[in-house]
């Protein structure tokens, strides 16, 4: 369940040139004021139209500032919003006997290979992707440059990745504790050191967690589209699109490891390589949508890479 910290929402409506997945994996939405009519050149329905068609359940005229700042104090909490004529002490039982699933991915991941390739190029790029919750945005970046694309399942195993002879590997975004990513990170294990690897959020995550690193839940997560993240090669800041609850910690790094960005509000690990290994991997969205697109010049950066060590191969 989402709470909204501005006041006022709805404003814009929904249009469907910016939808990121397939469906909305949130169960509901929290927030003050409702606009129900909306006003934007390209608005296609209101927000509650919206969520209407989803079977999304909503609740306004909420103090939500009042959450989000115990929300900001304890941490998310297990809730509730219904409709049905509960006893309160009824529905408090049964938010104590909730428990969140620890296999989020598995439910956001597509269950099929999908495949972009381009016509009679045979210098294209072949790059394969492990989908833990993919953004669109991160599809639509990668296709704008020259790249044959196969999108496959989390669950895709490790001699199925390198029978396809990718040029590199690509670790998406997804939800959820990585810790509870046991299988993909004994899968991505497998892989490392025998193909290039990029990682984005989640899949930073497990890489850093794959190379024995460890991470930890954020008392305040990053979410929004104004974080400054510092490149520690270049000095050069960029302002980031985040939505994560976790972090890399800076304790016990492994030698492999090469911190190469960090957040600028608390100095926590935003990007990391590993030379030994040739893998990159960044906290933030460099696709951002929405959000400032500052850092999309890591994707050609990443690529460009990419194809200097094929040209070293041939």
């Amino acid at each position: 369940i989402i709470t909204m910290t501005y006041s006022e929402i709805g404003n814009y409506g929904v249009n469907f040139d910016d939808v990121e997945s397939e469906k909305i994996h949130a169960k509901g939405l929290i927030v003050k004021n409702l606009c129900e009519h909306e006003s934007h050149y390209k608005s296609q329905k209101n927000l509650k139209e919206f969520l209407t068609d989803n079977n999304i359940i909503g609740i306004s005229n909420v103090d939500t500032r009042f959450i989000t700042k115990k929300l900001a104090n304890e941490g998310s909490k297990i809730c509730a919003i219904t409709t049905e004529n509960h006893n309160f002490d009824e529905i408090l039982d049964k938010i104590k006997q909730y428990k969140f699933p620890k296999d989020v991915v598995s439910e956001v991941s597509r269950n099929n290979i999908i495949k972009y390739s381009k016509e009679n190029n045979t210098k294209t790029l072949k790059l394969g992707v492990l989908d833990f919750g993919i953004k669109n945005n991160i599809i639509k970046e990668i296709l704008k440059r020259d790249i044959d694309l196969t999108i496959m399942p989390y669950s895709t195993t490790s001699e199925e990745i390198l029978e396809n002879n990718f040029n590199a590997l690509l670790l998406s975004n997804g939800p959820g504790d990585p810790k509870d990513c046991a299988l993909i990170i004994e899968n991505i294990k497998k892989i490392i050191g025998k193909i290039p690897i990029f990682g984005i959020c989640l899949g930073y995550q497990i890489l850093a967690l794959a190379l024995n690193a460890k991470t930890d839940k954020l008392k305040f997560g990053h979410r929004g589209g104004n974080h400054p993240v510092v490149d520690l090669r270049s000095g050069k800041v960029f302002m980031t699109s985040q939505n994560h609850g976790y972090k890399v910690m800076d304790e016990n790094l492994p030698d492999d490891i090469e911190v190469t960005h960090r957040n600028l509000n608390d100095n926590t690990i935003e990007g990391f390589e590993s030379k030994k290994y040739n893998i990159k991997a960044l906290q933030f969205h460099p696709e951002a949508s929405p959000g400032p697109n500052d850092a999309s010049i890591i994707f050609d950066e990443w690529l460009e890479s990419i194809n200097c060590k094929n040209k070293e191969l041939i």
